[in-house]
């Protein structure tokens, strides 16, 4: 039996294990599947050391692909479904992809990465593009008997966004991933953190491409039933926690604005008190936001901090939030916090400066193929930098001004971007804000606000921000201009892109962050 549903094909054979928008899967089906489909994949002929993409939507097979991977030792790569054949083409070469999943919607542009990259196969689920192997019968080809599990455990090879040019390859680190000498050990360690963890289903909204909602494959290989969704539509998801009894589902802050957006009667309409832990993460959460949602979902939301290649450093409770806000919580084992002042020497208790991470394992963070930009994100040898700033208060609690690489530096002074998002994204009448640095011929830089407007036909004006703004900012905080815009362009975990949105305003590209 696959090591993910023996046992609970065993004692719970027909209770749901895995469900998408077509059905539920049975933990006795799900056995038979990972038989069949890890079988399969021992038998595909990979060399040594290559790698699976998975370039597809929220699917139960996609869940699957990923658990085949796990169990049959082999390293896989969630990559970004939104991408161009191009940037997959560079993923797969980077990565020495032997092998890639595609699903009905990433079918087209999976087949023609796959050809730049030389990748030999590639097998989609519903789908009958051209050079796709079905998902069933390459299913269908492997024998429902167990399979090996004497193989090592392979981690996942995620790729950063790309914002400071080709995308770099992040070796998911041992706090997300649990060492192991095999993978019989390797689901032994997910069950014993299963057993830690809230009974009941488990949902993904966010994309499976994104380590967060990746971790929820990894909770069904030890046990806990997972829910999936192809996208996120607030009202389905409400309704999706209320069918399943769904008891935890990470989400990022735009998933908390979306949901707080509809109308208080279709809130009303549905049972959310299953939920016991929503954890989430992606971004900076407005506090109003934040407020809202613990009163609406109760003191369940867990913020975490951290990075891909790092796993999650810092942790807070609502309970906590309610007594810090703002706070990204106190530092987690097995890392300890430095704040290092720009002369490279710890601040004081109190003082801002980045946020650096004492591995006390001594691994740090690793890049793949590129020890230039690992040895960058040192300090020195497994004390690293995720590019935030910040600051730690009297009771060890840590607070994020900004990153690194959003600094504006105008007229010689450090301005920090997140300081002036966090008052506007406070009026009434914005949605979404992101400050950047624009040209000043004088100051070299100066505070540009883009805002959407709650009602795009009527938007505030200049002096309406300008004097909320400057009711709580220092003046040189304050943004100089203010332009209305349709969309910040954040992705699927609520993140924007700066570099994206400064181009328009600068002629030439500058190298002022990511």
């Amino acid at each position: 039996m696959s090591l993910a549903a023996a046992a609970k094909a065993k004692s719970q054979p027909n209770e749901l294990a895995l469900a998408d928008e077509q059905g539920p899967i049975s933990w006795a089906e799900l056995d038979t599947i990972l038989n069949r489909a890890t079988n399969a994949l021992l038998a595909a002929g990979l060399a040594e050391g290559q790698r699976i993409g998975v370039f597809a939507n929220n699917s139960a097979e996609t869940v699957l692909a990923y658990l085949a991977g796990l169990h049959a030792g082999i390293s896989s790569i969630p990559i970004n479904f939104h991408l161009t054949a191009e940037e997959v083409a560079y993923i797969l070469t980077d990565a020495q992809a032997g092998l890639l999943f595609v699903g009905p919607e990433t079918a087209e542009v999976g087949v023609e990465a796959a050809k730049l990259a030389g990748v030999p196969i590639v097998i989609g689920w519903r789908t009958e593009a051209a050079g796709v192997r079905p998902w069933l019968a390459f299913v269908a080809s492997g024998p429902d008997v167990e399979p090996p599990i004497t193989q090592a455990p392979r981690p996942y090879l995620h790729y950063t966004s790309g914002t400071t040019g080709r995308p770099k390859g992040a070796v998911t680190p041992p706090t997300m991933f649990p060492a192991a000498d095999n993978v019989a050990d390797f689901f032994q360690a997910l069950r014993d953190q299963v057993a830690l963890a809230a009974p009941g289903p488990g949902l993904a909204v966010g994309p499976l491409y994104h380590t967060g909602p990746l971790g929820s494959t990894r909770q069904l290989g030890g046990g806990k039933p997972l829910v999936t969704l192809r996208r996120f539509d607030p009202e389905t998801v409400l309704a999706t926690i209320e069918r399943y009894r769904i008891t935890s589902v990470l989400m990022v802050p735009t998933h908390f604005q979306r949901l707080l957006a509809l109308p208080v009667e279709v809130r009303a309409k549905y049972d959310v008190s299953s939920l016991v832990a929503v954890p989430h993460t992606g971004a900076a959460c407005p506090r109003d936001v934040k407020r809202a949602m613990i009163e609406w979902f109760g003191p369940v939301l867990m913020e975490a901090y951290g990075g891909t290649e790092s796993g999650t450093t810092n942790m807070i409770s609502s309970e906590e939030w309610l007594q810090k806000p703002g706070s990204v919580g106190k530092t987690l084992p097995p890392f300890e916090l430095l704040v290092i002042g720009e002369d490279g020497e710890e601040v004081p208790q109190g003082g801002v400066g980045q946020l650096y991470f004492r591995d006390t394992t001594g691994r740090g963070i690793i890049y793949h193929n590129d020890p230039a930009k690992t040895a960058a994100a040192h300090l020195r040898p497994g004390v690293f930098t995720l590019g935030e700033v910040g600051y730690v208060d009297e009771d060890g609690y840590v607070f994020i001004t900004d990153r690194v690489s959003d600094m504006i530096v105008s007229g010689g002074v450090n301005i920090y971007p997140a300081e002036a998002e966090q008052v506007l994204i406070r009026h009434p009448e914005v949605v979404d804000v992101a400050v950047i640095g624009a040209p000043n011929e004088t100051m070299g830089e100066e505070v540009k606000a883009l805002i959407m407007a709650k009602d795009p036909a009527n938007p505030p004006t200049h002096a309406e921000l300008d004097a909320f703004a400057r009711q709580h900012l220092a003046g040189f905080k304050c943004p100089r201009s203010y332009d209305v815009v349709a969309d910040l362009g954040r992705n699927a975990m609520g993140k924007v892109n700066k570099r994206n949105l400064r181009r328009p305003y600068w002629p030439t590209e500058r190298t002022i962050g990511g």
